[in-house]
């Protein structure tokens, strides 16, 4: 069995990470980026979506056809347009970070658990379209939380309690007030 971190020592690296983070970028969140990753998609189909407007002084402000994207003030549009930017960078750095954990000595799962988790097939079955369908299903209502919350769990919870954020806390009283009862329901075992 592997060693892992446990939750102290993975606790206080996490603190150090997102504290290293704001003092030297800004608050660590992940959700806009999948609003942007969007954008990259679909400006390319509508050109519309994501308009750049040179203006006299050299400057540009951007805009868009789609209300979601234009009531950043242009934010979004722009980081669309400039995809190298910190955010979009760190997400997909998440991707490659968790890929060299698993590769390089993180946590290993057994061949029987890599699509169907032992928890999930003992209570809701061996089906991998019911996981895959769940997952899914999980995957759309956290981010649709997420961007309705206008920040996701990151962004919320973890910087926004870290910089003791009002908004932070309620954030995460509501995470867990939905999340504890709906895990006792569909996890009874």
């Amino acid at each position: 069995m592997t060693q892992t971190w446990g939750w102290l020592k993975g606790g206080i690296v996490l603190g150090l990470v997102f504290l290293t983070a704001v003092a030297i970028v800004k608050p660590i969140g992940v959700s806009t980026q999948y609003v942007i990753a969007d954008c990259l998609i679909f400006c390319n189909v509508d050109p519309a979506l994501a308009q750049e407007i040179p203006q006299e002084d050299g400057s540009v402000i951007y805009k868009s056809s789609n209300p979601y994207l234009n009531k950043s003030k242009g934010k979004y549009v722009k980081a669309a347009k400039n995809p190298g930017n910190y955010g979009f960078v760190f997400v997909l750095a998440m991707f490659v970070g968790g890929w060299l954990a698993a590769k390089f000595g993180g946590p290993t799962v057994a061949d029987d658990e890599k699509w169907i988790p032992r928890v999930w097939r003992e209570n809701i079955g061996p089906s991998w379209g019911k996981r895959m369908a769940g997952a899914f299903f999980a995957g759309f209502m956290i981010l649709f939380g997420a961007r309705l919350a206008g920040g996701c769990t990151s962004g919320h919870m973890m910087s926004g309690m870290m910089q003791t954020s009002l908004s932070g806390y309620l954030f995460a009283i509501g995470v867990f007030t939905i999340a504890v009862p709906v895990s006792i329901l569909l996890f009874r075992r």
